[in-house]
């Protein structure tokens, strides 16, 4: 091959930035790529600087207004404790709509991740589609699908716990058939040869081998959907996300201590569980 053919299979980068020619004690010559360090940081640079002037950052106004911070944070950290009988209702609804929307996400989620795993069904028009769907259903925030629910369906725990429904299908569906695809094929194989259905030996030979991930894969969405279903209220879809909304429209720090040391310990609690749940699991 010549040297002018070798040079437009190298990369843009060293076509443009020529290696260094080392000689070597024994008289060779060998060739030493330039780093691409230097390109790489000044890229970065160059977009940091764009991105300050785009979002007109201030570091000046960041000093001058940071003591805010510390006054509205003093007065978080020392929670009214009075103001909990008020919390104690919306907590349970943000609780009770994460939890059915996670259920009943991931219930609807196992057959579609069937479907659209490459090495379950080899109609590539299913899959290409399947996987267009749920990337969708990943790609729009909770926030804004809950908005269209209560557009839809008016305000309420109903539009939240909707919202959460879809959020769980895309993320749990895109982590299951990706486990899926990697799930060793043969015992399923060999059901299908001896004449069961796609769904049977998927039960009986691939379902045994990614039960624990599945497990897994739902218990972390659900720990993701109690922090999200938190602020679904501000767009009318029920629990802690009104009264937090609320609270600061008060300028009420203190009840939003409350507010947000409550939703802390059912976080933390809820992590303890599934942290627990997934040794057992394992």
């Amino acid at each position: 091959m010549s040297e002018k053919a070798i040079e437009k299979k190298a990369p843009l980068f060293d076509r443009i930035f020529k290696p260094e020619h080392i000689v070597l004690d024994n008289g060779h010559t060998v060739d030493r790529p330039r780093s691409r360090t230097p390109l790489i940081t000044l890229i970065l640079l160059v977009v940091v600087i764009i991105s300050l002037q785009v979002t007109d950052f201030d570091f000046g106004i960041l000093i001058k207004r940071g003591h805010e911070l510390g006054v509205i944070m003093s007065q978080i950290f020392q929670p009214d404790f009075s103001y909990f009988p008020k919390v104690v209702k919306p907590l349970l609804d943000t609780i009770q709509m994460s939890l059915l929307g996670t259920v009943l996400g991931c219930l609807i989620a196992l057959p579609l991740a069937i479907f659209a795993s490459s090495n379950i069904c080899h109609n590539k028009v299913i899959v290409s589609i399947l996987r267009f769907i749920l990337a969708i259903t990943r790609s729009v925030p909770t926030l804004i699908i809950a908005n269209i629910f209560a557009l839809m369906y008016g305000m309420g725990t109903y539009a939240g716990f909707l919202a959460i429904t879809i959020f769980t299908i895309g993320v749990v569906a895109k982590m299951l058939y990706e486990s899926i695809e990697t799930i060793d094929m043969k015992p399923f194989e060999a059901m299908t040869s001896f004449g069961a259905t796609t769904l049977e030996a998927f039960w009986a030979a691939c379902m045994p081998q990614i039960l624990p991930t599945y497990l897994s894969h739902s218990l972390y969405c659900f720990e993701m959907n109690v922090r999200a279903s938190s602020i679904l209220g501000y767009v009318g879809a029920g629990g802690l996300g009104l009264l937090i909304s609320e609270r600061v429209g008060w300028r009420d720090y203190r009840g939003l201590g409350m507010v947000l040391l409550s939703l802390f310990v059912v976080v933390v609690f809820i992590d303890f569980f599934s942290d627990w749940l997934r040794e057992k699991l394992s």
